[in-house]
């Protein structure tokens, strides 16, 4: 007699959301040079009756948080866990604007990896297209 192997922790996340009846997750990526393009989609977004996660500061503007260089590459790492957290924690991701850096096109990469869909405001920036 062989048995299921139990479910995936990603498994149990999204059946999870179901019985909650939660709304789809999004979570927005992309270059902070886009902040404002990224209020935007979150707007958008949240009307269309989705929840939305996205970068929650720009370490390219200044800051007394990150004003230290050697505090600042500490954060940098830190938050980039954190969003690869929120990734996980999506249902898809919405890239936003007309560039692909290393960092979000590491994103791109992760969330693939984990089958979520990914959309872009720009699909001819789309690394795999």
């Amino acid at each position: 007699m062989s048995s299921l192997p139990p479910p995936s922790p990603e498994e149990r996340l999204s059946q999870a959301k179901r019985q909650l009846r939660l709304p789809p997750i999004v979570v927005i990526c992309g270059s902070t040079r886009f902040m404002t393009e990224m209020a935007e989609a979150d707007l958008r977004e949240t009307m269309a009756g989705r929840i939305v996660v996205k970068p929650g500061c720009d370490l390219k503007s200044p800051h007394e948080l990150w004003s230290d260089p050697a505090e600042a590459e500490g954060l940098k790492a830190r938050l980039d866990a954190l969003h690869r957290s929120k990734i996980r924690l999506a249902d898809e991701v919405l890239v936003v604007g007309d560039y692909i850096g290393d960092s979000t096109r590491a994103e791109i990469a992760y969330a693939r990896s984990l089958h979520k869909p990914v959309r872009f405001t720009h699909p001819e920036v789309d690394p795999d297209a």
